[in-house]
């Protein structure tokens, strides 16, 4: 088990989700707590309806129990029982992400709920919960009536170019997304900043990339999800002639590398320390899954919550299976013990439970063959939604779905026998790589 002593400042959440300040986190959970009991707001009838399951159930109630009585006293944790947690997950779902500066650093709490059950996510009681169905099935609506909001004009109050006045943003000093800092915090992350015009204007560079009207309310985003799905302007991501060649594997999403294993079972045991990858898992036991093998390819990557979110074919083939597959939300690996950054350290374990979506590529050049894209859903971040239909053809770079509130991890398998030297753009994956362009090469198949 992990030691039990709270830095002030943890590692970024991959991705930057949340904050690295501990502190900053805790006074931000701290608001929302006495901003949740002084509104007294009425509950939802998903929260409702898992307060009542775990009410019902003597498992569940000993696990939401215990998932608090467990976390040590060192590490201060805010939120001090299941009660609690409900009555403040029910006010995040009348509420949007946005930014907050306090003492010039910027903090983004995009994944809120995540930040709720921080650290109760690495218990056992936690493990049990959070990989329960009945559990999954409630959060899984939950989401749904958070996703109804994000999806609806109510959103747009965070899609502003400077501080948000509307009463649900009680952050410490709320920012919209349009602000100077939001904008350069999201220019940062540009892999290819410095093309384009003006492109160390923060607000150039936006505008320069991705489909929008500043002339217009909000950007002319319609919704908080119209914004976080954004598309790239015409031939601002394109692939270069020398990467059409069909050896060339290019990049899905505009993603990090996280891992590349090239000697992957179909079946292991994936909740043991190193996570390994579990093919037969991965897929959830689909029909195809028999195509592939033992020392199959698995090359993993994340993406960044301020970046683009969309998926994009890495080969040129026929789509010849979809499927979107419902799992857990918030399971973090046992084998990490308490995550001070979770799921930071259990990214390979939830590419076995987590929700995801798979889409069996079979690749026009036979020195691929059968490949296939595995969108993960991590958190908050939990609907895949797939925008190709089996036995159509994609061109490499084709948009093949996106995720939606935000982005996680993704996945390409490659069967035995596929030798591919992979390009990581100069870095070795890991948890602190920085994002390589979508439809940039990433391997070459020899």
């Amino acid at each position: 088990m992990k030691s039990t002593t709270l830095n002030k400042h943890v590692k970024y959440r991959i991705g930057k989700w949340l904050p690295s300040d501990k502190e900053f986190l805790n006074s931000w959970i701290c608001m929302k707590i006495k901003q949740a009991q002084s509104r007294n707001l009425e509950m939802h009838d998903s929260i409702k309806e898992l307060k009542d399951a775990i009410y019902a159930d003597p498992i569940l109630y000993m696990s939401f129990t215990s998932m608090y009585d467990e976390i040590p006293q060192g590490y201060n944790e805010p939120v001090k029982n299941f009660e609690t947690m409900l009555l403040v997950v029910n006010q995040i779902l009348d509420e949007a992400p946005c930014f907050s500066v306090v003492e010039n650093q910027i903090g983004l709490v995009g994944f809120p709920i995540n930040a709720i059950l921080d650290w109760a996510m690495g218990t056992m009681g936690g493990y049990l919960a959070f990989t329960h169905p009945v559990v999954n099935k409630k959060l899984k609506n939950i989401l749904n009536e958070w996703k109804r909001f994000l999806s609806s004009e109510a959103s747009q109050y965070v899609l502003v170019d400077g501080p948000i006045k509307q009463a649900q943003s009680d952050y410490p000093n709320p920012l919209g997304w349009f602000s100077h800092d939001a904008l350069e915090a999201m220019a940062a992350m540009d892999p290819l900043r410095g093309i384009g015009k003006n492109p160390y204007d923060a607000q150039a560079n936006f505008i320069y990339n991705f489909k929008c009207d500043p002339t217009k309310p909000h950007y002319g985003f319609k919704h908080w999800d119209d914004f976080f799905t954004r598309k790239f302007k015409t031939g601002v991501r394109t692939i270069s002639a020398a990467d059409r060649h069909p050896d060339v594997i290019v990049n899905a999403c505009e993603s990090a590398p996280y891992n590349c294993v090239n000697d992957v079972k179909m079946k292991d045991q994936f909740w043991m320390k190193g996570q390994p990858y579990s093919l037969i898992d991965m897929m959830a036991h689909h029909e195809l899954a028999a195509k592939f093998g033992d020392n199959s390819t698995v090359y993993q990557a994340f993406l960044c919550a301020k970046t683009y979110h969309r998926w994009n074919s890495p080969v040129d083939g026929k789509i010849v299976a979809t499927k979107n597959i419902p799992g857990t939300y918030y399971a973090e690996a046992p084998v990490e013990g308490y995550d001070p950054a979770g799921p930071n350290d259990s990214q390979g374990y939830i590419t076995e439970l987590a929700a995801r979506a798979l889409i069996f590529i079979q690749a026009d050049n036979p020195k691929i063959g059968l490949m296939c894209f595995v969108a993960v859903g991590m958190a908050e971040v939990s609907s895949c939604e797939i925008t190709v239909k089996k036995n159509t053809h994609v061109k490499k770079g084709d948009p093949i779905g996106t995720f939606h509130f935000g982005g996680s991890t993704h996945c390409l398998i490659f069967r035995p026998g596929v030798d591919i030297d992979f390009d990581f753009h100069g870095q070795t994956p890991s948890l602190n790589t920085s994002n390589i362009p979508v439809k940039a090469r990433i391997g070459v198949v020899k």
